[in-house]
């Protein structure tokens, strides 16, 4: 049987593995944009959660060996699921999610510029960041897992992809 010091122990361990499930399922579902570059908001709604969860871990336990075994939880989780992540697949991408292709050979994809929430704004910055004019000129731009966004020119690319480019065009024009 457990003491109840032990006990408490092993409750701020569930609880907080909970919480760690919880926060990631919904930053994963808040989408890529909002992890990858943070704005004032972004910062303030993370502390804000950060503050709110951290009894919800806890409890009324504020020990140093409470805050000491939720902390080493939230580092094992994070180990776990990091592992986990290089090993499997399927499962790095429901935790990363998967790259969104926002423009394709000088067109914008609106239906993927919206469920990803890009703005044009935020495209053209990239574009501009990247020595790209206008969107017309770019050959692919993607939204990255991590937020960012990658531009390919047409020079950056291989010229079997520019020649499959350039056919596309041809035979969009005629």
């Amino acid at each position: 049987m457990l003491s109840p010091s032990a006990h408490t122990l092993l409750e701020i361990a569930l609880r907080t593995g909970v919480i760690y499930l919880l926060v990631l399922i919904g930053i994963r579902l808040s989408g890529k944009r909002e992890v990858g570059q943070m704005t004032p908001f972004d910062l303030t709604l993370l502390l804000l959660i950060s503050n709110s969860v951290q009894n919800a871990m806890t409890g009324p336990d504020t020990s140093l060996a409470g805050g000491a075994v939720a902390a080493t939880t939230l580092l094992i989780l994070n180990y776990v699921v990091a592992e986990a992540s290089g090993v499997n697949r399927r499962f790095r991408k429901f935790v990363q999610g998967q790259p969104s292709l926002l423009v394709h050979d000088g067109e914008v994809i609106a239906s993927h510029m919206a469920k990803e929430h890009v703005s044009m704004d935020e495209l053209q910055r990239a574009l501009r960041e990247r020595g790209v004019a206008t969107y017309k000129d770019a050959a692919l731009a993607v939204l990255e897992v991590d937020g960012s966004i990658s531009v390919l020119k047409y020079d950056d690319i291989q010229p079997t992809a520019q020649a499959h480019l350039a056919r596309r065009r041809f035979l969009k024009k005629n």
